[in-house]
This record gives C-alpha cells, sequence and structure tokens, in this order.
C-alpha cells in the first residue's frame, strides 16, 4: 500500500467513525426514550391504549405538581393538589395554563412521576403532554389528563409501600419558538403541592 493510500484509507476510516458517533448520539436519545417509557425507568409513567377494566380495593394518594421554564411566559398549575383513587380507578384529573404574553405561544410539556419505581404502574390514556400546546394571548385553558394507576402496583414487593405517587410536569417553551419578553406577572415559574388554588 502506498503512502498516499495508506492516508486515504485512514481519513476515511476516520470519517466513518465520526460518522457513526454523530448517528449513535442522534439515535440515543429517542432509543432511551423509549427504553423509559416501556419499562417505566426514571419514573417514566406507562401509555395506555385502553381504560382500565379492573378495580381493586386499595387505594394510593396522587399529588399533582407543576413547573414552568423561564422563557416560556406562562401560568401553569394543577387544579387539585391531591387525589386519593383506588389502584386500577380510571381518573379525570387537569391542569390549567394561561399565556401572560401578548402574542400566541407554543409549549411542550414533559412529565415523570415520583417515587420512580411506580412509574411502571401509573397508566396514561389521554394527556396534553402528547401534544404541543399553543396559547393565545392572555388565552387560560384547562388542560385534562387520564390515568390509572395499575393494580399490580399492589403485588409488587417492591412497590408495597407506596402510598403516595406525585406526577409533575414540566412546560418548556416549543422548538422553534423565539423567546420575547415576558411581562412580569410570568416571572411565577413552579406551583407547588403546597400552595393549592390562588
Amino acid at each position: 500500500m502506498t503512502p498516499r493510500r495508506g492516508k486515504g484509507w485512514t481519513v476515511a476510516a476516520t470519517l466513518g467513525a465520526i460518522a457513526a458517533m454523530v448517528a449513535l448520539v442522534a439515535a440515543s436519545v429517542p432509543l432511551y426514550d423509549l427504553f423509559c417509557r416501556v419499562t417505566g425507568y426514571g419514573g417514566t409513567p406507562q401509555v395506555s391504549a385502553a381504560v382500565s377494566d379492573a378495580m381493586s380495593e386499595r387505594s394510593v394518594t396522587v399529588r399533582f405538581d407543576a413547573t414552568v421554564m423561564r422563557d416560556l411566559p406562562w401560568k401553569f398549575r394543577p387544579a387539585q393538589r391531591q387525589m386519593t383513587v383506588h389502584l386500577g380507578e380510571n381518573v379525570l384529573a387537569f391542569y390549567t395554563a394561561e399565556n401572560h404574553s401578548d402574542r400566541p405561544v407554543a409549549g411542550h410539556a414533559t412529565f415523570n412521576v415520583t417515587p420512580a419505581k411506580a412509574g411502571r404502574y401509573f397508566n396514561k390514556i389521554e394527556c396534553f403532554c402528547f401534544t404541543e400546546q399553543v396559547l393565545s394571548p392572555g388565552q387560560k385553558v384547562e388542560m385534562p389528563v387520564a390515568f390509572f394507576v395499575d393494580p399490580a402496583l399492589a403485588t409488587d414487593p417492591g412497590t408495597e409501600e407506596v402510598l403516595t405517587i406525585t406526577l409533575s410536569y414540566t412546560f418548556f417553551r416549543a422548538r422553534g419558538e423565539t423567546t420575547g419578553a415576558a411581562p412580569p406577572a410570568a416571572s411565577t415559574k413552579h406551583t407547588s403541592l403546597q400552595e393549592g388554588r390562588s
């Protein structure tokens, strides 16, 4: 092999390795997200295509939490602080969101539950977090989430002490949105479980 050909092969191999690493990094995020959704790892709730058809006598308390990132001029909070639900019971809860800016703003929510080991048993049927949300200037909306807690939670030795599950949402400005100046009222960024309704 000539020196010139050897250098060409080295360059090609290096570029190929770089391309493979870029592809691996690009694929790792959706693959990790899929892994979390399937296994409940990290407190990621499951997504159910159907409602629950079995209800247990055992109940748990579900608490609701809300956070808004600083560049999103929204007020976002749970409509209820907590609910006591039976395992397997189909439940409908609400969050409220209000756009405090003078133009339409799009947001997208991420979510998780704590303790993390309860994630595999927390099943969402419908949720505002599945799609991007757009609010007009000053618009206030109720955002529903339908869910149930799998009765299998009661038969897992690793979750027998779980009596309370916290469902948390964080709203981000949607990708492609430009950050404009937000009015002072948009400074409310976190609604804790202790605050309740205003």
